[in-house]
């Protein structure tokens, strides 16, 4: 994952009131927080913010230039308004060159398994510790002619080097199951209409 350059300013105000002026001017709401230090409050540029986590996902790495000083910076959460859909606030988690950090990564499959099968998925996400300008986008997870009974855990999913799997490894992704025909669907509907006669 490639390294981006932010301007952030310092706010000194806190409050809903202040960070809806800050919204209004055009930024979001920050606080950059870890290794000890004091927490920062920061306002971001909202578009430019908006545009790296649409180009690069939630765990974009940023270099924050802050007065005359740059800090490096992991986007930790992302808080969205839940109807108009804004990013109303964002935690920043300060971390070092050749750090390792724990991350959710999106898994994304690939591919059509066998005809006459469906695919449930479980996970959309694995944890992984990797270092921090080192997280990738995603994972992809070929599902291609795969069959019915096939399961793929989170240990079968190839990570890069140096990253080490912080999800249990026992943990499924996702299941090849048999669709089911309509055949299946009448006998099914047949075993309740026996079992509600039954009982009546």
């Amino acid at each position: 994952m490639s390294e981006v350059r932010l301007a952030a300013e310092a706010r000194t105000e806190f409050g809903k009131g202040a960070a809806r002026r800050t919204r209004r001017a055009g930024k979001i709401p920050a606080v950059l927080y870890g290794h000890g230090s004091d927490p920062k409050h920061l306002a971001l540029p909202a578009l430019e913010f908006a545009r790296v986590v649409r180009e690069h996902g939630q765990n974009a790495v940023l270099t924050l230039e802050i007065d005359s000083n740059t800090e490096l910076a992991l986007t930790k959460t992302v808080t969205t308004h839940p109807i108009k859909n804004y990013i109303e606030h964002v935690d920043l988690l300060l971390v070092q060159r050749g750090e390792k950090v724990n991350v959710e990564v999106p898994i994304v499959t690939t591919g059509d398994a066998a005809p006459g099968t469906l695919v449930t998925q479980d996970l959309t996400t694995i944890e992984v510790s990797v270092e921090a300008l080192h997280i990738p986008e995603q994972f992809e997870v070929s599902i291609e002619g795969l069959e019915a009974g096939t399961q793929i855990t989170a240990s079968d999913i190839q990570l890069p080097a140096g990253a080490e799997l912080a999800t249990d490894g026992d943990a499924l992704v996702l299941a090849v199951n048999a669709a089911q025909t309509a055949a299946d669907v009448e006998t099914e509907g047949e075993g309740e209409a026996a079992a509600e006669s039954t009982e009546e």
